[in-house]
């Protein structure tokens, strides 16, 4: 920043009055690139310009692109949230919160037109038209769309009907009128007031709400029966057991929670994810789940404010008197008559975590699709992640991890498995023989393998790992520092420990642990890693087990060789077979000589 623009900077903060208000950050090209709100405008802008070692490197970057700054005084805190918030959608400045709904949802519609159909659609037209939803799957609107149709009769056709073309006789009924799934209005056999009573119902459905269409079907069902219409009586029974059967299937939530909506809050390191579920009558009706890039000013309740305020005038709906969310939302106060809440058990924080779940696997979905469209940029944000979350100086590109294994101090040995860019690099996993080490003892065994292999690493060239990872705590992770330090390469090469919880990371020096994100990707990283070596040491282990076993049994049957060993081991499978295995089947592998020295070993008497 130059001497005078910094200068121009001071005189416009100091010029800033103690109100509240709405201050807007302006580059050299003339954009706004920061809107922000305030109690005291002052204040406020200028704990930018001050120098703090609390300052994120996003807001010392935004920082240095300012050149002038402008402002707007109101008359309360509530008018600037909500002029803050008219400026942001307006001008979409680079440096706050944005929200990119990149996943277009299933809605059902019921159309603006002379006897509406009900259909199904991605659109929203603010037509006059009626919407309900969003749904979170094809397949879930798919089955009520289908249940709908099933017991309420409506038209499907695309028919434009209107009072005219009726009494003109311009339509005719179609199959859907003779097999019962249509009352026919196309040609007058069902009335626009009657219709529109079907449509009611529909509507109740769709809200979560299946008491009027129970009572009307029950009413119809003895209504037909009553005129011994038998058959038609018959048709409204089976409709009744369909709506049992929807009900037994739809997501009940809880018959003592009527109305309520539910927001949960999901971060990553640049981007953050909140689902909302609409519940009505005890069940869910809908469910969203928006992404949203991190500006500057990321705080949980900024973050939950800028989504409610897009989820409810995107989708325009109303809230329920009681909203569940993870943190109360900046901008609780301009909704009147909602009260929100945070559960801490219950019914109601069960809820909240069937949301959270929910965004976790939009999470995944969305990181999935992003790692087969772009999987270079993919791998860049993981291992950018995992710098920041371990506190490395570089991206942990190429990390090793060793785990030890033993069986009461028998046949021990380890796991070296290597990891590339966040992924298994099985053809340089690597097994120890444990040499040097007599007993269980596991700090003396991973200072021979640490030892081992960085020894060999750097007398052949080898480029080192850009992080090591020891699977134990404290007492192993100071075994293979003490190594590391002796080798010369301690300042070269990071080294964490994990502890037995899955979130624990010991450093060297360090007594206290540091707990990872349990959210973050970077524990799902560290994760597969501690999996991919303890399957590695353990298969090994069991492999070397086995195979000790085996020769502990046939190698003391006088003439059985190493040569031999491996033709009954070959022909058999196992010792067992052997054990089993009459003595002309053993004459073949072996010969007759052996065949009867293994018959004789094994106690049988066929000899």
């Amino acid at each position: 920043m130059s001497t005078q623009i910094e200068q121009h900077i001071k005189e416009q903060v100091a010029a800033l009055p103690h109100l509240p208000g709405v201050y807007q950050f302006v580059n050299r090209s003339g954009v706004v690139i920061y809107v922000g709100k305030a109690k005291d405008l002052k204040k406020r802008v200028s704990s930018y310009f001050i120098e703090s070692d609390r300052h994120s490197a996003k807001v010392i970057v935004l920082v240095k692109q300012v050149v002038d700054i402008r402002h707007i005084v109101v008359d309360s805190e509530q008018d600037a949230l909500l002029l803050e918030n008219s400026l942001i959608k307006t001008l979409q400045p680079r440096y706050n919160i944005l929200l990119k709904d990149d996943k277009t949802y299933p809605w059902i519609v019921i159309p603006k037109e002379p006897f509406p159909r009900v259909l199904s659609t991605r659109q929203l037209v603010r037509d006059g038209s009626r919407y309900f939803g969003p749904y979170g799957s094809i397949s879930t609107q798919r089955s009520l769309l289908e249940f709908i149709r099933d017991v309420v009769p409506l038209r499907t056709c695309k028919l434009k009907l209107t009072a005219a073309s009726i009494k003109a006789g311009k339509h005719s009924v179609c199959l859907q009128y003779h097999l019962g799934n249509c009352k026919a209005p196309c040609v007058g056999y069902e009335s626009e007031e009657e219709y529109a009573k079907s449509i009611g119902l529909v509507e109740s459905i769709l809200k979560g709400d299946l008491r009027p269409v129970r009572e009307w079907l029950e009413a119809e069902m003895m209504r037909a029966a009553e005129e011994l219409r038998f058959e038609v009586a018959e048709q409204y029974k089976l409709k009744l057991r369909s709506l049992s059967d929807y009900q037994s299937r739809s997501v009940i939530v809880s018959s003592k929670i009527v109305d309520c909506d539910v927001f949960s809050l999901l971060r990553d390191d640049d981007v953050a994810y909140c689902n909302y579920l609409s519940i009505r009558h005890g069940s869910i009706v809908a469910v969203q789940t928006i992404r949203m890039t991190l500006g500057i000013d990321s705080s949980d309740e900024e973050l939950l404010s800028r989504a409610i305020e897009h989820i409810v005038e995107s989708m325009g709906i109303t809230l329920a008197r009681e909203v569940i969310v993870p943190v109360i939302p900046s901008a609780a106060i301009l909704f009147n008559n909602v009260v929100f809440s945070i559960p801490k058990r219950g019914e109601k924080a069960d809820l909240a975590e069937f949301s959270l779940r929910s965004a976790r696997i939009y999470r995944a979905e969305i990181l999935k699709n992003m790692e087969i469209k772009n999987p270079e940029r993919h791998t860049e944000r993981l291992m950018e992640a995992m710098r920041r979350e371990l506190h490395l100086e570089r991206q942990p590109r190429h990390i090793e991890c060793f785990d030890n294994s033993n069986l009461q101090g028998t046949n021990p040995v380890a796991a070296c498995v290597v990891f590339r860019n966040g992924k298994p690099s099985t053809k340089e996993y690597r097994h120890f023989n444990i040499k040097s080490v007599e007993g269980p003892d596991d700090f003396a065994s991973m200072r021979e393998i640490i030892s081992r292999r960085y020894s060999r690493l750097i007398a052949e060239g080898e480029v080192l790992p850009d992080l090591i990872v020891v699977d134990g705590g404290k007492g192993q992770l100071s075994s293979a520092y003490a190594v590391l330090k002796e080798l010369g390469i301690a300042d070269r090469v990071p080294i964490v420990g994990l502890a037995k919880r899955l979130e624990e990371v010991y450093y060297p020096n360090d007594p206290e642990p540091y707990y990872l994100s349990r959210i973050g990707e970077p524990l799902k990283v560290i994760c597969h890693i501690r999996d991919e070596a303890h399957r590695f040491g353990i298969t090994f282990h069991r492999h070397k087990c086995d195979k000790a076993i085996i020769d502990s049994e046939l190698k003391h049957i006088p003439g059985i060789g190493d040569k031999s060993l491996t033709q009954l081991l070959k022909h058999f499978k196992s010792v067992n077979a052997v054990r089993k295995a009459s003595l002309e089947e053993l004459t073949e592998v072996v010969g007759n000589s052996r065949a009867k020295a293994i018959i004789y070993y094994f106690g049988d008497d066929k000899a």
